[in-house]
């Protein structure tokens, strides 16, 4: 089977805001503080539409600490799914202390959900608010595109968008230009 391309999207500051708590965003911990933001939908079938999948890839350590039922998490993910329509969603449940290999900035959580997808990660998008995001994205190959937020550090994207929406812009951007380039070099001359 062919490999497929994927847009690999964070969760939080991406698809849905992050509430603030001591002064930084942080996750969601209730259903009621969870709400997709009202474009995430529009982006997702844009990138649906173009031929891509849409997998999210999110660190979760809320669970690990216990300030987050992992009823709860299922629950927001299940909304992703059923509201939003991403296709799949990875969950990295430790904390940095845990040095685990899915946490990002390490790509194994990419690399789960692109086993699990017949991903080309090559060929696929990483779309991330923080630096973790870019930083586990380039890790796997991936073009990265930050989502301006206020914890961008200092990560080096490929590109740079002020929304998911704005971001899938790009994605498909890129996209038909490499299927218009693909096509020209297949014609016959």
């Amino acid at each position: 089977m062919t490999p497929r391309r994927a847009a690999l999207l964070d969760r939080d500051g991406v698809l849905n805001p992050s509430p603030f708590r001591d002064g930084r965003p942080r996750a969601p911990r209730t259903l009621e503080e969870f709400q997709p933001h009202p474009w995430s939908r529009v982006a997702v079938a844009a990138l649906h539409e173009a031929g891509l999948l849409c997998l999210v890839v999110t660190n979760q350590p809320d669970v690990a600490t216990g300030a987050l039922d992992p009823r709860v998490l299922d629950a927001m993910h299940e909304r992703l799914v059923r509201e939003v329509g991403v296709d799949a969603v990875y969950v990295c449940p430790h904390t940095s202390d845990d040095r685990c290999d899915c946490r990002k900035p390490r790509p194994g959580l990419l690399r789960s959900a692109a086993a699990d997808w017949n991903v080309d990660l090559l060929a696929s998008f990483m779309v991330g608010d923080r630096p973790t995001d870019i930083e586990a994205g380039h890790a796997a190959g991936c073009v990265t595109i930050l989502v301006d937020g206020p914890e961008n550090g200092t990560a080096e994207p490929h590109y740079r968008a002020s929304s998911l929406l704005s971001a899938a812009g790009t994605i498909l951007s890129l996209t038909r230009d490499a299927n218009e380039t693909f096509r020209r070099l297949c014609q016959p001359v």
